[in-house]
C-alpha cells in the first residue's frame, strides 16, 4: 500500500507516519506534504496514492482547496484535533476520520477500515460532495476564551489577544494590555480554533495574530525574527520550513 500524509505539523506528520509503519511496515509513505500549495504540487506530478491521510485545517487554508486545483480520487482518513462540526460529514462520505491525538488502536482499525472497503469494490469517494457539504457551513471560529484567575472566571474576548505560548508543557496567553494567563489547549488546538486569516502557528512555541507583530527582522539565510507587541519574553523566529506559509500568511 502507498499513502500519502498532508500535515502542516512535521512531528505529528513523523509521528503518524511512526504510527503506520508500526501497523504495518510494508506500506509505503511516499510523501508528506506540509501545506495546500506543496500538496497541489506533489499531486500533479506524481501518481495517486492508494490512500490519502488528510489533516483538515493547513496553515495556508483549508484541505479541501487542494481537490480545486487538481482531480484526486484516491481515498481519504481525516485527522482533525478540533472540527466538531464536521464529524458527521466525515463519518458519512469518507472512509474514516481521526481525532487528535492519534490513538494507534484508533489508526488501526482505519487501516483496516481501508482494506475493506477496497476489496468489497466500494463506490468511490465524492471528494466534491464531501467539501460542498462542509464548505455550506462557516467553520464557527472561537471567540472567547474563559480563564481562571484566582478563584473567578473571566472571559478575554480573541480580540483582545496577541498571541500565545508554550513553555514546559503549558500553553499560556497574552493580551494587547500585557495580561498573561495560562489555557487549558494546546497550540495544536488552539491553530484549530482560531480564524486563519487573523492567526499563524510559526513556530513550536509560537501562535501569533496579525496585529501583534511590531516590526520583522531579516537574518542571514533568509531567517525572520519576528518583534511582537506586548514584547515576548525571550527572541521569537519563524521555523526555516514556515517561512514561505509565513510570507503567503502576510499577504492574504
Amino acid at each position: 500500500m502507498q499513502i500519502v500524509i498532508i500535515e502542516d505539523e512535521k512531528l505529528a506528520a513523523n509521528y503518524l507516519e511512526k504510527m503506520i509503519l508500526k501497523f504495518d511496515n510494508n506500506i509505503k509513505v511516499l510523501a508528506k506534504p506540509e501545506s495546500v500549495e506543496e500538496a497541489i504540487t506533489w499531486f500533479t506530478t506524481h501518481k495517486e496514492p492508494d490512500l490519502i491521510f488528510l489533516d483538515i485545517h493547513l496553515e495556508d487554508g483549508l484541505s479541501f482547496s487542494i481537490f480545486e486545483k487538481v482531480s484526486v480520487k484516491s481515498p481519504i482518513i481525516f485527522t482533525t484535533a478540533y472540527d466538531e462540526y464536521a464529524i458527521k460529514a466525515f463519518s458519512l462520505k469518507s472512509i474514516d476520520y481521526l481525532l487528535k491525538p492519534i490513538q494507534q488502536e484508533e489508526l488501526n482499525r482505519s487501516i483496516e477500515k481501508y482494506r475493506e472497503w477496497n476489496s468489497a469494490n466500494t463506490k468511490e469517494i465524492n471528494i466534491q460532495e464531501l467539501y460542498d457539504l462542509l464548505s455550506a457551513k462557516n467553520p464557527n471560529y472561537k471567540e472567547r476564551f474563559s480563564i481562571h484567575v484566582g478563584q473567578k472566571i473571566r472571559t478575554i474576548s480573541v480580540d483582545d489577544i496577541a498571541y500565545f505560548y508554550s513553555e514546559e508543557s503549558i500553553t499560556f496567553v497574552v493580551t494587547n494590555d500585557k495580561a498573561e494567563y495560562a489555557l487549558d489547549y494546546s497550540l495544536e488546538e488552539l491553530g484549530e480554533m482560531l480564524n486563519p486569516k487573523d492567526f499563524f502557528r510559526i513556530n513550536r512555541q509560537y501562535l501569533i495574530k496579525l496585529k501583534a507583530i511590531k516590526n520583522i527582522h531579516v537574518f542571514p539565510k533568509s531567517r525572520l525574527k519576528i518583534e511582537l507587541n506586548p514584547p515576548a519574553a525571550k527572541e521569537v523566529f519563524v521555523s526555516i520550513d514556515k517561512i514561505t506559509r509565513f510570507k503567503q500568511w502576510l499577504n492574504t
